[in-house]
């Protein structure tokens, strides 16, 4: 793994700056409302803590910080830093593909990674992806430098890189899954046991606060992924085998990072006697077979297997380079039109039908609208405290009503708590004065008696548009049996 030239930096940094200004550009232009989880993100920022419901705290930190510093949280300023995060990354894996190949495949596989379209997407909203992503692959390059120089300073560096990408998102503990199967199955890419050591000691010194955090709170956060797995704990009716499932999450990999780098990655299966890609995929396949199994017993989200193709890209790029050019510029077409075909969804998308009853783009869309009118039925009626239970609701009545002087809360948990507002922002048990429910679907009883609702909210064009909320005013202990 000897060190080349650093010629391919230049070239690389120019094609990764020109997309990445033009991702802030757009950024600017996008007419996507903050959406829940960046909402959430944003509101754990104002709340500062070693750890949250669902999440490590990196995310919601740098959040803070640059919001800070803007003096703005703005939709633009809670995304600014993504496409500077995936520009990052784009640049450590050149160096990495640098490293393993030389300078041509550094500047494919930066260009690549660059215009991937999980990448684009992204590149577009904020994500705990986007942040744990240099991390990771700092994490990487500096232990395949550890493997090949042996120096400690090495194995320190990967170790601390890997628990910053831990402290973004726990996907981030694939990382120490790869690694060790490398070092069973390619023993050129086997780390000392002084160096193993070292990066095991620091990265537990990084993740220390969390995990600390994480067992003072009931250990919130293994609950919540428990919940998500499904088939573990309590199998929910979703949970079994689901081909369905399975071939959705399947037809999202070949989107997110198009269908000719996947392939690749399959393909080299058969060249796994080269100790190079073998090692490579062993950082990328287990990934995407994990999160497979996953969505045949119950469900994945397409961008829960993103850690596969830090090292997908790595290994397949440069192969693509070698021995099929031309399918490597077919690849780059492909995704370079769905990296454009993004942010120009996220600018029109909310005046794009294309024959729907929606807009396209509706899911991202009149979430502001829908709590700006909850605020509002809230101030004519007294500044009554607004009480919900759906989560996407709160994340944006707490963002969009910030400096607004009403209080919001969640239904009070029976058993665990469902989300974060639950956890910290129950209505409290003495609450006793009248209070402005916002629920969807069923009549509101209490007593035995129907409750008349006070209005309806209009959802027609917004995220909401399957739902129809309404809202009540009642008295506290009504909410006491919902849950």
């Amino acid at each position: 793994m000897a060190l080349q030239t650093n010629s391919w930096l230049r070239p690389a940094f120019l094609l990764v700056g020109i997309i990445t200004v033009l991702r802030i550009v757009a950024l600017g232009f996008s007419d996507f409302d903050v959406f829940v989880d960046e909402a959430q993100y944003w509101f754990w920022g104002q709340n500062l803590d070693f750890g949250y419901y669902s999440k490590p705290p990196l995310s919601a930190w740098i959040i803070r910080a640059v919001t800070d510093l803007a003096g703005s949280d703005s939709a633009f300023w809670i995304r600014f830093p993504t496409p500077l995060f995936h520009a990052a990354t784009a640049l450590i894996l050149g160096a990495l593909a640098n490293r393993l190949y030389g300078r041509m495949a550094a500047i494919w596989v930066t260009v690549s990674y660059a215009t991937l379209p999980i990448v684009a997407v992204g590149s577009t909203l904020m994500s705990t992806d986007t942040i744990m992503a240099p991390f990771f692959v700092a994490a990487f390059f500096y232990f395949l430098r550890a493997v090949d120089t042996d120096r400690l300073g090495d194995a320190l560096l990967a170790g601390a890189m890997l628990g910053l990408a831990f402290m973004a998102k726990y996907a981030a503990v694939y990382f120490l899954i790869g690694a060790g199967l490398a070092a069973i199955f390619v023993p050129k890419m086997r780390l000392s046991l002084r160096n193993w050591a070292g990066l095991l000691v620091v990265f537990g010194a990084v993740i220390a606060p969390n995990v600390i955090w994480n067992l003072t709170h009931d250990l919130t956060t293994v609950q919540h992924t428990l919940d998500n797995v499904e088939w573990v704990r309590e199998p929910s009716p979703s949970s079994g085998i689901n081909l369905n499932h399975f071939a959705e999450f399947l037809a999202s990999q070949f989107m997110a990072v198009g269908p000719v780098i996947l392939v690749t990655m399959f393909l080299l299966i058969g060249k796994a006697n080269d100790p190079k890609i073998r090692g490579l995929l062993l950082f990328a396949l287990p990934i995407l077979l994990l999160v497979s199994v996953q969505a045949l017993l119950s469900r994945a989200y397409g961008n829960w297997a993103f850690a596969a193709y830090f090292a997908g890209v790595l290994v397949a790029v440069p192969w693509l380079y070698t021995y099929a050019r031309a399918w490597l510029g077919i690849s780059l077409i492909f995704n370079l039109v769905l990296c454009v075909a993004l942010p120009v969804l996220s600018i029109i998308g909310d005046t794009l039908y294309l024959g729907r009853e929606q807009p396209v783009m509706v899911r991202y869309t009149g979430r502001d609208e829908t709590s700006t009118r909850i605020l509002e039925i809230a101030k004519e009626n007294g500044d009554l405290p607004i009480v919900a239970h759906n989560r996407d609701i709160l994340a944006d009545l707490f963002y969009t009503g910030k400096g607004q002087g009403l209080s919001v809360y969640s239904i009070a948990p029976r058993g665990r708590p469902e989300h974060y507002y639950q956890q910290n922002f129950a209505l409290p048990g003495e609450f006793d004065s009248p209070v402005l429910f916002v629920t969807k679907g069923a009549d509101l009883v209490c007593d035995g008696k129907k409750q008349r609702p006070l209005t309806r909210i209009p959802t027609d064009d917004t995220a909401y548009y399957l739902d129809w909320y309404r809202a009540y005013i009642v008295a506290p202990a009504c909410l006491g049996e919902l849950n």
